[in-house]
């Protein structure tokens, strides 16, 4: 980098926070990459953290949210300057360790921001902290970190996997003009790039719903299918072990796939509703893009707004579906092809040919739809997301 400063991108989860270098490589080329340098810290390593934190109750944050009303409790005050601090220690170890003498840095966490988009307002598996961006660079000042500029946003996770796959050398999002991603880490991550240019869902709200927003069936939150965290709650379910018992036993997706492999039944029942729930969201992503929302799933907030049966992009044929993130590198194991992929891929096409939202010229476009489906090999994305939306902001100036 020509600027004699670092270039940092920050992925707050749920669990634990990353820093990772992030490269310019081509200015003139808008290309990025990971650099050498990372860090990450789980928040229940850093002294005060609370384990069996509770966040408040959803519609009371909303409501406190909409009515400009936040007073965050004594416990989330607590646990919020845990997670501050966690920031704060990855990265004055980058800056330390990178000998620049500044920093520039690029923040992506979950929840509703506040209006200047520094704090976060609403979050469902943590503490409000409305004022987290002020409190970072305060913390970071009095170890002598010094910013190039403050931190402009605190920006979606979501929408800097897309960033980060449209940015990166080897991002999918590259070279394609129309394409989906769905990334399952913790949470369920949805980005889409259409007509060249990625569209944040958040400017979508009106006809194409977030992931997490949909529910099945069974009444749960797409998000349980599409994320790791998820299938595993799936698992425990069904097997009647906690989640706590599984982290105990180091149960994870990959090794529920396995036992499902090994033909042990809640495993098996696991993976089954994974796959049909996974076919029939990724279809309803295909037909809503072409012919307008068909009403395939309920809402997880029942006043949520009807979507719209029209929208400025229908007609839309995707040229690329991709699985990022823990979702991605659990697709491709070899012990979930027969349990996860195969069958998902199976229901998939069995509803884009039997569709009647479909007309011929999609079904033969989707007609090989494994063709189709790729899995993002940028780990990082919502990192590499950050630091690039950090520093096009910059240069913006």
């Amino acid at each position: 980098m020509k600027d004699n400063f670092l270039l940092i991108g920050v992925d707050g989860g749920a669990t634990k926070v990353s820093a990772w270098e992030v490269n310019v490589e081509s200015d003139e080329e808008n290309l990025f990459g990971l650099g050498a340098l990372n860090e990450q810290r789980s928040y229940r390593d850093i002294p005060g953290y609370i384990k069996d934190f509770k966040p408040v109750d959803l519609a009371t944050q909303l409501q406190e949210w909409q009515e400009d009303t936040i007073k965050p409790e004594d416990d989330e005050i607590q646990q919020a300057a845990v997670y501050i601090e966690a920031a704060a220690q990855v990265i004055e170890t980058l800056a330390r360790r990178s000998k620049k003498e500044r920093i520039l840095v690029g923040l992506g966490m979950p929840g509703l921001k506040t209006g200047d988009k520094r704090g976060i307002a609403v979050v469902a598996n943590g503490p409000r902290m409305i004022t987290y961006a002020r409190q970072l660079e305060e913390r970071l000042a009095m170890r002598n970190i010094r910013f190039v500029r403050p931190i402009h946003q605190l920006g979606s996770d979501a929408d800097y996997c897309g960033i980060g796959e449209n940015y990166a050398a080897e991002g999918l999002f590259r070279d394609v003009d129309n394409a989906y991603y769905l990334g399952g880490g913790t949470g369920v991550a949805d980005a889409l790039k259409l007509n060249g240019k990625l569209l944040p869902f958040d400017r979508t709200k009106s006809w194409l719903a977030k992931s997490w927003e949909m529910k099945s069936a069974e009444d749960l939150s797409l998000e349980k299918y599409a994320s790791a965290g998820g299938i595993q709650s799936l698992y425990a379910e069904q097997s009647g072990l906690s989640v706590e018992e599984l982290n105990a036993r180091g149960v994870y997706p990959p090794q529920i796939a396995q036992k499902a492999a090994d033909g042990e039944q809640a495993a098996g029942e696991t993976y089954r509703r994974v796959a049909e729930q996974m076919a029939l969201l990724l279809y309803e992503r295909i037909s809503t893009l072409y012919a307008g929302w068909q009403g395939l799933f309920q809402f997880v907030n029942p006043q949520r707004p009807s979507l719209e049966g029209e929208h400025p992009y229908q007609g839309t044929l995707l040229q690329r579906i991709i699985l990022g993130q823990r979702l991605g590198e659990l697709f491709e194991l070899p012990v979930s092809e027969n349990v996860l992929k195969n069958p998902m891929l199976r229901e998939l096409q069995q509803h884009v040919d039997t569709s009647a939202a479909l007309d011929e010229t999609a079904k033969k476009h989707y007609a090989n739809i494994s063709d189709l489906i790729v899995v993002s090999r940028l780990r990082e994305a919502p990192a590499v997301g950050a630091g690039v939306d950090a520093y096009l902001n910059y240069k913006m100036g």
